[in-house]
């Protein structure tokens, strides 16, 4: 396979697999603050989406390793698919916008991974 291709699917696999990861979370949490009474069924729902994104974070961590050959690399974009997503699905699920804070988190990520890919 094409060693560009490779690092692009390793790159979607990650972004995918956090996005899925954070969407469980959020969603459990105003599932549970909005329906407390069903705790136990919130949790094991939650549960099954949250292992599907495990499955396509290992893929994406284990095909970014062996494309990348720099596992810094591979965390570098894991942290920065959260950066970017959560603030999205945060204020998808709850209509919250994020502070100051979480804008200068945001930019400062964006030129960490592309810091990281191009240097």
């Amino acid at each position: 396979m094409n060693e560009n291709l490779t690092k692009i699917i390793a790159l979607l696999l990650i972004l995918i697999g956090e996005s899925i990861a954070i969407y469980a979370e959020i969603s459990g949490a105003k599932l549970n603050s909005v329906n407390n009474s069903n705790f136990a069924g919130i949790f094991i729902k939650m549960f099954l989406i949250i292992s599907l994104s495990g499955v396509l974070l290992l893929l994406g961590y284990i095909l970014g390793f062996s494309s990348f050959k720099n596992i810094w690399i591979i965390s570098v974009i894991s942290i920065t698919a959260i950066i970017i997503v959560e603030p999205i699905i945060a204020y998808t699920v709850f209509k919250q916008f994020p502070t100051i804070g979480a804008i200068i988190g945001f930019a400062l990520g964006v030129a960490g991974i592309l810091f990281s890919i191009f240097y």
